[in-house]
Parts: structure tokens; sequence; C-alpha cells
């Protein structure tokens, strides 16, 4: 690929455009009008909360179906996406830097006292427009931060589908592309079963709504999780049944973490007396559950997750590190999350955090870190 393809693969076109458009007005259309769950948020320092319509699984079995017939119909390429991967690429980000202008000039004129709404305002034009000033922005009566979560999470599993097609399409269907597919496809309609989960976690309730998040949500998320599809379009992997078989495991040992951490948290926000493992939880303080994962490792729901981005890329084998890009970027990130968390969680729960940390010594891993 040389340099002059490269640079007119990047450049936005209507059709790439148009795919973007379509999306985002079919999200917002069927998130408000499909029947959801409605899921109360966390309360706000102001005592108020929002409220999420959960119908994410939904919204996507549609989409996929919708996608299915016009596909059957040669309406729309099932290898659209795939064919136009790198203007969807382009424009998808200069659509997240265009939006989150917008929403840092919209947050500046803001005179709303609320939680969700109140700017928050350090001064610093970068560190606004990177962290966002407001809370919970919306657009239309529709919530921006949730919105553009789902928006990413089913963007990725498009983004696969399409390059399974282009993959089936161009004779190349392996054992690796379909391990891969497949530990996707399931972490992604996990993700939308348990949509209600998403609103307890830091992201939905502390971070404001800025080019990180939106950035990380858009672009990053459905791209760079896509990676190890896009490497097998174009390189053979022999994969023995023994490797197939320790795959597996390893996807199922990290999705039993991570799922199983994240409930056990969301059950506890719900109802901190709900029983873990069968028994009582252990609680530091009247606050922090010390019971189940939550009792082997401070942040044992990012070990799972990391369990679980290593299956991803275990089908593509070890002849490049190409395909290890997204874990290896999660490791970093999750342990610069980390320890971020430590701090906000130190300087909030002051003694009771000491106290925990001697309760639950390991951050990640027990006994390595």
């Amino acid at each position: 690929m040389d340099l002059s393809f490269l640079i007119h693969a990047l450049i936005p076109s209507s059709n790439s455009v148009a795919l973007l458009a379509g999306f985002f007005a079919y999200l917002a259309i069927v998130g408000s009008i499909l029947p959801g769950k409605l899921v109360p948020g966390v309360v706000l320092s102001d005592s108020t909360r929002l409220h999420y319509r959960c119908n994410g699984l939904l919204s996507l079995l549609l989409l996929v179906g919708l996608l299915w017939i016009s596909a059957k119909m040669e309406f729309l390429s099932p290898t659209a996406i795939a064919d136009s991967g790198l203007e969807l690429l382009s424009t998808t980000f200069i659509f997240s830097f265009l939006v989150t202008l917008a929403l840092y000039f919209s947050g500046c004129k803001s005179r709303n006292k609320g939680s969700s709404l109140k700017p928050h305002i350090s001064g610093n034009l970068i560190d606004d427009w990177w962290f966002g000033i407001q809370l919970n922005p919306q657009f239309m009566g529709i919530d921006l931060k949730f919105f553009f979560v789902r928006a990413g999470m089913m963007g990725w599993l498009l983004i696969n589908l399409s390059v399974l097609a282009k993959s089936i399409q161009d004779g190349t269907l392996s054992k690796s592309m379909i391990l891969f597919q497949l530990f996707c496809a399931l972490y992604i309609l996990d993700y939308f079963v348990h949509e209600e989960y998403m609103t307890s976690t830091w992201d939905i309730i502390a971070e404001r709504l800025g080019f990180m998040l939106v950035f990380g949500d858009l672009v990053w998320i459905p791209f760079t999780f896509s990676i190890q599809g896009w490497w097998l379009l174009r390189n053979k992997v022999e994969l023995t049944t023994a490797a197939a078989v320790a795959n597996c495991f390893v996807f199922l040992i990290g999705y039993m973490v991570f799922r199983g951490a994240n409930k056990q948290k969301h059950d506890f926000k719900k109802n901190p007396k709900s029983p873990i493992w069968g028994k009582p939880p252990k609680v530091v303080g009247g606050k922090l559950l010390a019971s189940g994962y939550w009792g082997v490792a401070r942040h044992c729901n990012y070990l799972g997750d990391l369990l679980l981005a290593l299956s991803f890329s275990l089908p593509c084998g070890t002849s490049s590190p190409v395909p290890y890009f997204y874990p290896i970027y999660l490791l970093i990130l999750l342990i610069w999350r980390e320890r971020r968390d430590e701090a906000r969680c130190a300087e909030k729960y002051k003694d009771i955090w000491l106290e925990y940390r001697k309760l639950v010594p390991w951050r990640i891993l027990p006994y390595v870190y």
C-alpha cells in the first residue's frame, strides 16, 4: 500500500458520509421508539437521576436483520464497510472532532445549574475539549454519552460482520477468522444483554463527555478492536485443534471473571445485602464490597477484560505483533486507569479505602500485581 493510495483511501466520500449518517439516524430513531427496560441511573449530586432506555439488543438484532434483507435484495453490499474501511475511519474521526467542538461551545454557553448540564470549565481549552465540560449533554432528548457508547459497540460488530463477508467472498475463511468472529460476537451480544450494567460504570456516572470519550466510543472501539479481522483477511494462520481449544478456555475464563465481577458490583449497588457466591457480602465501611471477585483483587474486572482481549488476538497466532495491538493497548490503558481509580477512591473514601486495601492487597492479578 503506497502513500498516495493511503491518502486517497482516507479521504471521506459521499458513500462513507451516507453510511455513517444512516447508522446514527437509525440508532436515534429506534433507540427512542423501540421498547426496552427503563433503568434509573445513579443519583447525582443534586439528587436528580437520569433514566436510560436499554433497548440496545433489540436495536442491534433489528439492524442486523435489516442489513441482511438489504444484502439479499442487493440494495446494500455486505462488504460495503470492509470495502471502504479507511474512508469510514476518517469520516468518523472528523465527525468526532466536530461534535466535540460543538459540545465544547454549547457547554461554555450553558447556564444550567443541574449536575448533568452544569459546565465545568477549567480555563484550559485543550483540557476542557479533551475531557469535556458537561456530564450528560443531550441532543433532541437523546443522552449523547449513552448513545455514543452504544454506537461504538454496534459499529464494532458491523465492521466484523462486513470483514467476515469479505473473507467468504474472497474464499479466505479460516478457523482463526471463525473463532475471532465468534468471540467478538458473543462479547458484544452479552454487552447488550446486560446493557443496564453500563449505567453504573465510571464513564457514565463520572466522566464528562469530551473528545476522549467520543473518540474512544466512535473511533477507537470499532476500528481498533477489529484489527484482528482485517489482519486475518490478508494473512493465513494454521491453527491447531489444541490451540483452538486453549483459546476457547481463555475466552471462557475471561468472560466468567469479567461478567461475574461486573454483575456482583451492579447487584451490590442496587442491593447492598444481595448475597455474593451464596454468602452475605463483606462490606468495608458500609460502602466498599470486599466479597466475591472484589475480595480477590480491587480491579478484578480488568483481569477479565484483559483475558477477553487476549482471546480475540490468539486466533491470529504469534507471527506478528499487529493483531495484539488491542490487548497490549488495553493493558497499558487499564493500568493507567487503575492508578487513576486508586487515587480517586483514596480521596473519596479516605480511611475506608486504606482498610479495603489492607483487606484486598492485590490490584488486578492476585500474587502478581
